[in-house]
């Protein structure tokens, strides 16, 4: 069973996942919160795997929650989960140190799948938010300027698209006629070049800088 705390201002939508939540075997909702801070208070009483975490909220909001758990020996791993698909939002929200970022409008399925990922060590984002990024930061404006790295050579970028559209690293071996391995290696090389600790932290990078325009 995957304990999870449900952190948003709006009883009713916390009301309304937890609900969601309730039709879900592998998860249990043991604590909820109306802001960031009560969250950080119950977290010292709660025995908690995964936090659902709006972005947006009073008192303390999401984004600065994450940076004040990351000082936090063992704190549980954070997916937010809103109505706002702003680029910008998830970029602060992963390099604060969240580990997920979904829609509220995500399927049951899908947020189970998510609890489950994050919980076992995964990172995640969803392709379709990752779309909208890649959309947002097209505009030169908007993105920012690569820092200087070991450039990345045609066959690593379209892992890295790949990656960016959630492919796992056997989906990515599938759909490049590549054995599992050898992708595998490839993405390693990749973080390595971009500096990264993981895939959605690699994907984030490239799209700030333009990477996969």
């Amino acid at each position: 069973m995957i304990r999870v705390m449900l952190v948003d201002d709006q009883a009713l939508v916390r009301g309304g996942i937890c609900s969601l939540l309730s039709l879900a075997e592998s998860i249990d909702v043991v604590a909820q919160a109306g802001d960031g801070q009560q969250a950080l208070e119950q977290l010292a009483a709660a025995d908690v795997d995964v936090i659902l975490m709006d972005i947006r909220m009073p008192v303390m909001d999401g984004i600065e929650t994450v940076k004040a758990l990351q000082q936090q020996a063992g704190a549980p791993p954070v997916i937010m989960l809103t109505t706002f698909d702003d680029h910008q939002l998830v970029l602060d929200a992963i390099q604060a140190g969240a580990k997920g970022y979904l829609l509220k409008d995500v399927s049951l399925e899908t947020l189970v799948d998510s609890i489950k990922q994050v919980a076992e060590g995964s990172t995640l984002i969803q392709p379709a938010i990752t779309e909208r990024v890649l959309q947002g930061l097209r505009n030169p404006e908007v993105t920012s300027a690569a820092p200087a790295i070991e450039p990345l050579s045609e066959k690593e970028k379209g892992v890295l698209r790949l990656m960016a559209s959630g492919y796992s690293n056997r989906e990515i071996a599938q759909a490049t006629f590549k054995s599992e391995g050898t992708v595998k290696n490839q993405v390693s090389t990749i973080l390595a070049k971009l500096g990264s600790r993981d895939r959605t932290q690699a994907v984030l990078k490239a799209i700030e800088w333009g990477l996969l325009g």
